[in-house]
């Protein structure tokens, strides 16, 4: 996040990624974490194995062999940001996130395709995202799979552009 201007210490709300389970799966939601086997299987850029915490203990983010190169989740909108952004039988995409050596490889697609596929058979009608005009990478990547820009707002010094999908 450093390299697109964004400093995560400055980004209110992260208290989620402690409390994954409390937070994600059980209101409702998904949580999805991409690790490759190991660091020597860098080179390969290929996602070997997806952790979900629907069916696996929260300790799964801790890979000790494995790097972390993806990961993202939803919640219902009523279990998250409803006060700024109030739409029944939707959730929020939350924790987007691709490390920067394996952007641009499809590994975003994969998970944001999960994602939606997991929350249309959780019932829900459509999905919210949320990103800061800083991330330029997201601002492409929403639109190219189909969310439309709805309304932006700002939080402290952040433009955010606000999106939303049907599902």
């Amino acid at each position: 996040m450093r390299e697109t201007g964004v400093d995560p210490s400055d980004i209110p709300g992260t208290d989620d990624l402690r409390s994954i389970r409390t937070v994600y799966l059980d209101s409702g939601g998904a949580f999805i974490v991409g690790v490759l086997d190991s660091v020597s299987d860098a080179d390969s850029r290929e996602l070997l194995e997806t952790n979900t915490l629907e069916t696996s203990e929260v300790d799964a983010l801790a890979t000790h062999d494995g790097t972390v190169v993806a990961m993202g989740g939803f919640m219902p909108n009523s279990a998250g940001h409803a006060d700024e952004r109030d739409r029944p039988g939707a959730a929020e995409l939350h924790r987007m996130r691709v490390a920067p050596p394996f952007q641009r490889q499809g590994l975003g697609r994969e998970l944001i395709t999960e994602l939606e596929r997991r929350a249309t058979a959780a019932g829900f009608e459509s999905l919210l995202a949320t990103t800061s005009t800083r991330q330029s990478a997201a601002l492409s990547f929403y639109p190219d799979r189909g969310y439309e820009e709805v309304e932006r707002s700002a939080a402290g010094e952040y433009e955010l552009v606000h999106y939303e999908k049907s599902l």
